[in-house]
């Protein structure tokens, strides 16, 4: 036992100053930033997999502490933000949960730990964040159209539709940031899980995107908020408005997410080439309402057995 508990902690000293470097790394040479912040959650990710989660907090908070002294305040609410990704990953493949299970924790630790900084700069310093997002994205607009009016001698968007950019950006700023934040998790997953499966550990495994079916469930909700849009038509701006909108949002794009899996099955079962599987996902941007058809189509018939019976005939 005093064997384990000496190599623990030898070990967690060695992640602790790994991740601190990391930091310093990221705050004091910013070409390395991107780089190093890819693999920020790695130290401590590797560390919860292979000890107990009081430990793994225990270590995590020492490396903030030394990170908020080596790096400043700037890097604190990154290192945070990561350390508690890396303990959620970790313990989540100690535990040896399936890959879902993996990358939904992971996502709501990524978004519970944003929303923590976040308060902490609106509480503390005064700071929203958001105000100063919506800020920038409005000053980018009226440059881009100062730009095209004095290139071309005509504006391509008006201070009206700026406005209501602008207005439409605040309200779905919480499914914009949900996406976002699993998004974020699902790159940092797919970077570092390979490389924790080099450091020896088991790591879980998703099945092919092809074979992806979200519940039926989503058919239902997307069923109440259409009813919602057409037949109650909440005021702009309510409250009732803005669930709307942010949970439309949600589920368009797992709707599109389900019709290019839908895609990727029929190609597969054609025997086409990878190559089409790409450009299929490509023009799932410009054909998203097209995508979003096929998912509930794909979703409410089993359409996957039709082509599976053609493709066996």
């Amino acid at each position: 036992m005093p064997n384990n508990q000496t190599k623990a902690l030898v070990q967690g000293a060695a992640m602790v100053a790994v991740f601190t470097l990391m930091m310093i790394i990221s705050a004091y040479i910013p070409l390395a930033f991107m780089l190093v912040f890819l693999f920020a959650p790695l130290p401590f990710a590797w560390y919860s997999a292979k000890y107990k989660r009081s430990t793994s907090i225990l270590v995590a908070i020492v490396g903030c502490i030394l990170t908020f002294i080596t790096s400043g305040l700037a890097i604190l609410p990154f290192a945070f933000i990561f350390a508690v990704l890396g303990i959620i990953m970790g313990s989540t493949i100690r535990q040896q949960k399936s890959k879902l299970y993996l990358f939904m924790s992971s996502g709501i630790a990524v978004l519970l730990s944003t929303a923590i900084v976040f308060l902490a700069y609106l509480r503390l310093a005064g700071i929203n964040m958001v105000e100063i997002g919506v800020e920038m994205a409005k000053k980018n607009y009226e440059q881009t159209a100062t730009m095209s009016q004095n290139i071309t001698g005509q504006s391509t968007i008006t201070p009206d539709q700026i406005e209501a950019v602008s207005k439409m950006m605040e309200l779905t700023i919480p499914s914009t940031v949900t996406l976002g934040t699993f998004f974020v998790a699902f790159i940092l997953m797919s970077i570092n899980l390979p490389v924790l499966k080099r450091l020896g550990l088991n790591v879980p495994k998703f099945s092919p995107f092809q074979h992806m079916r979200l519940p039926r469930s989503i058919l239902w909700y997307y069923m109440i908020v259409l009813c919602i849009n057409l037949f109650i038509r909440p005021d702009l701006g309510s409250t009732l408005d803005v669930i709307v909108i942010n949970v439309s949002y949600i589920l368009w794009v797992l709707l599109i997410l389900q019709g290019i899996s839908f895609i990727h099955y029929f190609i597969s079962k054609k025997g086409m080439p990878v190559g089409v599987k790409w450009i299929a996902t490509l023009l799932a941007i410009p054909l998203s309402s097209f995508m979003i058809l096929l998912g509930i189509i794909d979703l409410g018939f089993d359409v996957r057995s039709l082509v599976k019976g053609k493709t066996q005939e």
